[in-house]
């Protein structure tokens, strides 16, 4: 790991989000990404409720979630495996959202964030999150590792939370 991960690992949160940034890196075998077949759930077993696959398309609203954990069912108050980005409830933060994938695929680099009130009625949850770009075949993104842990509000990690989206 570079001086750039070193930094960027430097500004995860939350511990989970280290551990599978780590696992992400050590996988990755001196690549720039791991590919999809070199990531295993069982390697990452207490991760996997807060985890989802997001396959890429041309058009990134487009891209699909090829896998989402039980945490994320509770947020969304449904099942979103097999609905496109665009499809996701993400009230006034689909703009934020779309950057954020943008991004990722785009330039094929992890990217994590904070969001408070990640959707409509969930304002009260402050959502840690982390996506790490994963090859399928060639060196381009061809899906997205994603990590999603909440709190609420008032048992956030961070008292600086003013700043976020």
């Amino acid at each position: 790991m570079g001086q750039d991960g070193r930094a960027f690992r430097a500004q995860l949160a939350v511990p989970e989000q280290r551990q599978l940034y780590d696992y992400w890196v050590a996988q990755a075998r001196g690549e720039s990404m791991p590919a999809r077949s070199d990531i295993n759930p069982i390697d990452i077993p207490r991760m996997l409720p807060g985890i989802s696959l997001v396959e890429v398309a041309s058009d990134i609203s487009l891209s699909r979630v090829r896998l989402a954990g039980t945490r994320l069912r509770d947020i969304f108050e449904r099942e979103i495996t097999g609905l496109t980005l665009r499809d996701l409830d993400w009230a006034d933060k689909h703009a934020y959202w779309m950057a954020a994938f943008q991004r990722t695929i785009g330039k094929g680099v992890p990217t994590q964030g904070i969001v408070k009130g990640p959707r409509v009625q969930k304002e009260h949850l402050v959502q840690y999150w982390l996506r790490l770009p994963l090859r399928t075949s060639g060196k381009g993104v061809g899906m997205v590792l994603c990590y999603d842990h909440f709190l609420t509000a008032s048992d956030r990690l961070d008292d600086g939370l003013a700043h976020i989206a």
